[in-house]
């Protein structure tokens, strides 16, 4: 197991430390893209067992069309949660950087809750400049000292899989790494990932630390359902990020994507990658076709060409097999029920929840909505989100679904005279 690096520092001395401070800008720099295929450590992993087929479950019961070389895998469909391929998805294993996902889910919420901004500067510390020397693990080679911009940090943490990103965020946002992890552990309960836990903002080994590929299906859902800007960010290819050094010296650093899908699949929308000898390779990825998105993860698998494999399959397989069907409400709900006794005479009703149902492609046309209300109008006063009716979803003859339909607005009551004149109409 390797040591993380954080350990290892204190055994320098202060002399030492100086002395990498020291290092030329320009070899700091010049260091900075990775080879493509770069190992972490010298350790070489062996190839998970092949599971049966009969351990692998598909969508509605179909028989599973192929066996990964991974750990284990779940895909689903994005916008519905259908379960299309799994096996193995309750494992636990280390989640190595797959743990930035949820330290960047809790950079976008601070973003979204304005309690920091993309240009917020966030100032280096010692513990993010030292991840940031060695050379074992990913990083985007920030300085102690400088003042980062937010934005510039989220890239270096998605793009890069900066540790040392991911430790400068999370000082900022929770004051130290411990108290940030606590923060990730939060919300991780909140988003029921029950199988997860974390120990650290970036995900280096550490005794306690686990995830399972179920657990980052809902984290990966919940992230780009609250944020969908995340994406700007997963599916970049590569960063440039001008490092200002010593005596404001700047040095443009460009490095790629270590989630390789993004050049060979142009549906990737990126995720996260992450890799340590015990667990193996993992890919978190999102991919898009039309109307439909799928959201995977392949765990454990024995290189970072495999990661890309096996998951550029389960998209191929997905996106020609299944499809998403979004039911057409406007044609089978009233745009409006009538209002007696309002300050308005009528109110817009639409149903509560978009709906998306996944099925076998062909059989998208045996996805039908109807429309069942119970009543032919409303009596003031009428609040917003008041239950009209329902909306069932039929597949083949079947209900999977059956959606309230509510008022998009309030309705308050009118005054006397126009209370009493509707009376009478609705006795007529």
């Amino acid at each position: 197991m390797r040591v993380p690096f954080r350990g290892l520092v204190p055994l320098f001395g202060c002399a030492c430390l100086a002395a990498m401070a020291a290092l030329p800008f320009d070899a700091i720099a010049a260091h900075a893209k990775p080879p493509p295929h770069r190992v972490r450590s010298a350790k070489m992993e062996t190839a998970p067992p092949i599971v049966p087929l009969s351990q692998i479950q598909a969508f509605g019961g179909m028989p599973a069309p192929f066996a990964l070389e991974a750990k284990s895998a779940l895909m689903v469909d994005e916008r519905t949660g259908a379960q299309l391929y799994a096996f193995n998805e309750h494992e636990k294993m280390q989640p190595a950087s797959l743990a930035k996902i949820m330290t960047f889910y809790l950079t976008l919420e601070a973003i979204h809750q304005n309690r920091i901004a993309l240009d917020t500067q966030v100032n280096i510390s010692e513990a993010a400049w030292r991840l940031s020397l060695n050379d074992t693990v990913s990083r985007m080679f920030l300085q102690v000292g400088q003042k980062v911009a937010v934005r510039d940090l989220l890239y270096g943490l998605m793009v890069s899989s900066g540790n040392d990103a991911a430790v400068a965020l999370a000082e900022y946002l929770g004051g130290s790494s411990e108290a940030f992890a606590q923060q990730m552990n939060d919300r991780a309960a909140q988003l029921g990932m029950t199988e997860t836990h974390f120990t650290n903002p970036d995900g280096l080994p550490a005794d306690g630390e686990y995830t399972t590929a179920a657990d980052m299906i809902k984290l990966g859902r919940d992230l780009q359902s609250r944020f969908p800007d995340s994406i700007m960010y997963t599916s970049a290819k590569d960063y440039t990020w001008a490092a200002v050094g010593p005596e404001g010296k700047v040095k443009n650093i460009t490095q790629r994507n270590f989630d390789t899908l993004l050049f060979y699949d142009s549906r990737a929308d990126g995720i996260k990658t992450g890799h340590v000898d015990e667990a193996g390779y993992h890919l978190v990825g999102s991919g898009h076709a039309g109307d439909m998105r799928l959201l995977s993860a392949v765990m454990g698998t024995v290189s970072m060409e495999k990661r890309r494999v096996e998951t550029k399959q389960l998209f191929d397989w997905g996106f020609r097999t299944f499809y998403t069907v979004h039911p057409d409400w406007h044609k089978t709900i009233p745009a409006t029920l009538p209002v007696y006794q309002g300050t308005a005479e009528s109110v817009a009703i639409a149903p509560a929840s978009d709906t998306y149902v996944t099925c076998i492609r062909g059989k998208e046309n045996q996805v039908t909505a109807s429309y069942v209300g119970n009543a032919k109008y409303l009596v003031a006063p009428v609040a917003k989100g008041f239950a009209v009716g329902t909306m069932p979803v039929m597949q083949d003859g079947k209900e999977i679904a059956s959606i309230p339909v509510v008022a998009q607005s309030a309705v308050p009551a009118a005054g006397f005279f126009k209370r009493l004149k509707d009376k009478i109409r609705m006795k007529l």
